[in-house]
């Protein structure tokens, strides 16, 4: 699919390199093999009909698609709900109209963005009626209302004129205008000193969930509600919809135990790129146990996982007799321990230098697979996206305190004692709170790590919680204090540098709820560089002004960055199994069976 060039513009040319980890491979310790297991199938092929079973470990973050900002949610919403955009099931450097008509029209200065979307689009019952642009203009609305407190509304919209993070349910945003019912425009209006507007970033945005259309008319009783109960009461553009009774309530959707996907009566496959194969997806929550879920998987039928990757044995089995039922996926991101820079003693430099010198991360990868599963990173934009040539590419920066992947205790010792620490270790005797993954390799690392920050000095108190709780409940909270959270990652939001380091580390995006900034990282110097930066159209000009963030982010030391890493995709034998190659994960809305 070719793209014009004013969608070229908006998106900046946003990947320059394949899609694609480097350095694949293994060894004794990891079962690794030098060839990867791509067995995905392809979006055209497959069998219509059947019941398709995922097997989760824990729950979305949010059900509602006004909210969710994480994997699994926005695997729902991908069959679920029709974005105005969407990422190309086997391409994610191209942006496909989903909702909407066609490419978006970005002004040369940037400050509007102009979207027509399709016409004959229905919502699924109780709704039964056709989309409009008002429902677009509502769904962005509602991001930024205090009962929906979407995580990147603020990051990406904000730029949007009369935009503002926290209003109440109902405000409208005057910038977001509906001269017609197909037609969509937002006014962006400059930052203070520019005569440019962050066009390119809003039009990339627009693949998000939150642009997923929503009915003010249904909605908005639901949203006066504080959380939102819409996404208990959603209803659907997409193929599939929650099951639901004649109310709209999402009887479907028990949380924690499974979420019940049917067909949704009112789309029209016409008007979709997804072909919808099975006529029923059954997610069943609570499978904790990751040995016996990819058990049941491998030895079943009709099954894929979610949310947790099989463990490094089976993962070694799944290398070397059964690569058919396995698929690596470079994710586009990657994972670290955030250390809080407004808990003592991290508000230290030279402390979280220490940390970082001194931590095996060889030691944290090997919970997950070892280097089958991904590369140990040098600095923060993984490979894959704009600006990690620029970065040093898999050298990164030449940064000390990250060169060494099993840790470097002598100079860890010299960063403590830049500290103050004579000992060579810290010397503090409060006890630091880490929340962590309850169950699967995520529970291991957690393990692993404060073990050795405890070989370091530290005193930790390791709390333990379902992941869905250690995000929504601890990490995602500034007020809840936690010092570390060693299961935190990313993806890109869509292929540009932008989506991965302005969430995590602008201090501009620290929220009080939903909050991804888990170092709570607020630099000036950084903040003005993201804002700078935010504005650039030139591919080059881009790639090196997010290159010089990500030096200056990884030179803060706020977290250890321990993979750049892919995901361990499973399925049955009868199973067509697709990969959704931007998030990572099967795609619900492609997979079949057989």
């Amino acid at each position: 699919m070719t793209r014009s060039l004013k969608w070229a513009l908006a998106l900046c040319v946003l990947l320059v390199l394949p899609f694609a980890v480097a350095a694949c491979g293994g060894d004794d310790d990891d079962g690794g093999t030098d060839e990867q297991a791509t067995d995905q199938g392809t979006p055209a092929q497959g069998q219509k009909g059947g019941t398709l079973v995922s097997l989760w470990a824990g729950d979305v973050d949010f059900i509602d698609p006004g909210s969710t900002y994480y994997q699994m949610g926005t695997q729902i919403v991908r069959a679920t709900q029709k974005t105005l955009y969407t990422p190309k099931i086997d391409d994610a450097t191209i942006a496909e109209p989903d909702m909407a008509e066609a490419d978006p029209e970005v002004a040369e200065d940037g400050c509007t963005v102009t979207v027509r979307i399709k016409t004959g689009v229905k919502f699924s019952p109780p709704v039964d009626r056709e989309v409009t642009s008002a429902d677009v203009k509502y769904a962005i609305e509602r991001g930024f209302f205090n009962t929906v407190n979407n995580g990147y509304a603020g990051a990406y919209f904000g730029s949007v004129d009369g935009a503002e993070v926290g209003v109440d349910p109902g405000t409208e945003i005057p910038g977001i205008e509906t001269p017609d019912d197909s037609t969509v425009v937002f006014n962006l209006k400059p930052a203070e000193g520019e005569d440019r507007c962050p066009g390119g970033v809003v039009a990339g945005a627009l693949q998000m969930p939150l642009s997923a259309p929503v009915p003010k008319e249904y909605a908005a009783p639901h949203d006066e509600k504080n959380p939102s109960a819409y996404g208990q009461n959603q209803v659907a553009t997409g193929p599939y919809m929650i099951e639901n009774d004649a109310s709209g309530k999402a009887i479907g959707y028990e949380a924690g135990r499974r979420i019940h996907l049917v067909r949704n009566p009112n789309w029209d496959e016409s008007l979709d790129n997804d072909p919808a194969f099975v006529d029923e997806i059954d997610i069943r929550q609570g499978n904790d146990d990751p040995t016996v879920m990819s058990r049941e998987i491998i030895n079943g039928e009709s099954m894929i996982n979610g949310d947790q990757p099989p463990p490094p044995a089976v993962l070694k089995q799944l290398l070397t007799r059964d690569k058919d039922k396995l698929a690596l996926v470079p994710s586009g991101g990657g994972r670290w321990i955030s250390m809080n820079t407004t808990v003592e003693p991290f508000d230290d430099i030279n402390v979280r230098k220490a940390v970082a010198a001194g931590m095996d991360r060889e030691a944290l990868r090997l919970t997950r697979g070892g280097e089958v599963v991904g590369d140990i990173p040098t600095h923060y934009i993984p490979p894959g996206l704009v600006g990690f040539e620029e970065a040093g590419g898999m050298e990164g920066f030449g940064v000390d305190f990250m060169a060494n992947p099993k840790g470097d205790k002598n100079l860890s010792a010299e960063y403590f004692k830049e500290a103050g620490f004579e000992s060579g270790k810290y010397e503090g005797g409060e006890e630091l709170l880490m929340v962590g993954d309850n169950e699967g390799v995520g529970a291991q690392t957690a393990q692993v790590a404060a073990q050795q920050l405890e070989e370091m000095g530290f005193k930790v108190q390791l709390r333990q919680v379902t992941h869905d709780a250690m995000y929504t409940k601890f990490c995602n909270r500034p007020k809840a204090d936690v010092a570390l959270c060693p299961n935190v990652g990313w993806l890109k939001d869509f292929p540009d540098p932008q989506t991965y380091l302005d969430p995590t580390f602008n201090g501009n995006n620290i929220l009080p709820q939903g909050n991804s900034n888990w170092s709570e990282l607020d630099v000036p110097e950084i903040n003005q560089a993201m804002a700078d930066a935010a504005l650039l159209t030139d591919p080059a000009e881009r790639a090196e002004a997010w290159a010089e963030i990500d030096r200056m982010v990884t030179e803060q030391a706020p977290a250890i960055m321990w993979i750049w890493d892919k995901n361990s995709n499973i399925k049955s034998e009868n199973v067509g199994g697709v990969v959704d190659e931007d998030n990572g994960l099967w795609s619900l809305s492609h997979t079949s069976v057989r």
